[in-house]
């Protein structure tokens, strides 16, 4: 409907000229994105609009037929990042960092947040099944969601950061894994926030060192409940260093870590960071000096402008 535009001189008011340019968050909450039976898995999505490239929230089909609104096919596209939240492997709140990650559209970013499957429905790899099933769907959606299915790249905090790095390496795109088959899991780079990706070490997590790969610690419970000091093939199974070789096909990784980290040791990922070199993988590192596990020094623009600069680099 064309609307005529408002001119008339109004004495005292003030005219503000305005672009049409001006960005906010569109916000589609809890998309469903996967199932096993009765176990739905879901998305938060978070996606730049303004009024010259309006975003729509994912429209049921009678909805969009009873208000006469067409499917949604934008003509432009924005870079993914696909983001999978920390929780110790137990239930995550996926809504806890919404707010944070809208940073990242600000800086003209996709962002999809993953809830992947926790250690009370299914034990290891599915949180890295999962996440590259999120990966696939969005990719399938690219044109919904307004992104480049070109420009995508994976990151995670703390067992989220464990999930993504491993994700890295686990290349199921021909296995039952995938949900989607005939669409790539893959992605152009890693971000790894504080990941819990080393459990070689006594105290690889200090606040749950008491019970260090025992079968009720975090670690013991993503693998089965088991005792990983008793089974040390599947303590080397969950560490994402002993799973990396020189032929290991893996894409570029920028690792960030507080160096007083209480809950994941700094020496994950420094071990991780270590391994992919001596690999001759494509790897960064960042110690934020003394920053705990996560808070909001994660989100500040210098660790905002370096993880831009990582994707720009990759997605080159």
């Amino acid at each position: 409907m064309e609307v005529k535009d408002f001119d008339e001189i109004v004495e005292g008011s003030i005219v503000l000229p305005m672009t049409g340019d001006e960005t906010g968050v569109m916000y589609a909450k809890d998309v469903e994105y996967s199932s096993y039976g009765d176990i739905k898995l879901h998305l938060q999505i978070l996606a730049p609009t303004s009024q010259n490239r309006r975003m729509m929230p994912p429209m049921p089909k009678e909805i969009r037929e009873q208000f006469g609104m067409p499917e949604f096919e934008p003509d432009w596209c924005y870079p993914c990042l696909v983001y999978v939240p920390g929780s110790a492997w137990a239930k995550q709140n996926v809504y806890a960092e919404v707010a944070n990650l809208s940073r990242y559209v600000d800086r003209g970013f996709v962002v999809a947040i993953v809830e992947y499957r926790d250690y009370n429905l299914a034990s290891f790899p599915a949180p890295i099944v999962d996440a590259r099933n999120a990966v696939r769907f969005m990719r399938k959606n690219a044109k919904q969601f307004a992104i480049d299915p070109d420009r995508i790249i994976l990151a995670g905090s703390s067992s989220g950061g464990h999930t993504v790095a491993y994700a890295g390496i686990f290349h199921d795109d021909e296995e039952e894994t995938n949900q989607f088959p005939g669409i790539s899991g893959e992605v152009k780079g890693i971000v790894n926030f504080y990941g819990s990706t080393d459990f070689t070490f006594e105290d690889s997590n200090p606040v749950s060192a008491h019970i260090h790969n025992k079968p009720e610690s975090p670690e013991g419970r993503e693998m089965g409940g088991v005792d990983l000091n008793e089974n040390p093939d599947l303590m080397r199974k969950l560490t994402v260093a002993c799973n990396i070789t020189k032929e290991t096909d893996i894409v570029p990784m920028l690792l960030i870590h507080g160096t007083v980290d209480r809950v994941v040791n700094t020496r994950c990922s420094v071990n991780l960071y270590r391994k992919l070199k001596e690999c001759g993988k494509d790897a960064q590192l960042y110690l934020m000096k003394g920053s705990d596990h996560g808070g909001p020094e994660f989100f500040a623009p210098r660790i905002l402008q370096i993880v831009e600069d990582f994707a720009l680099k990759v997605f080159k």
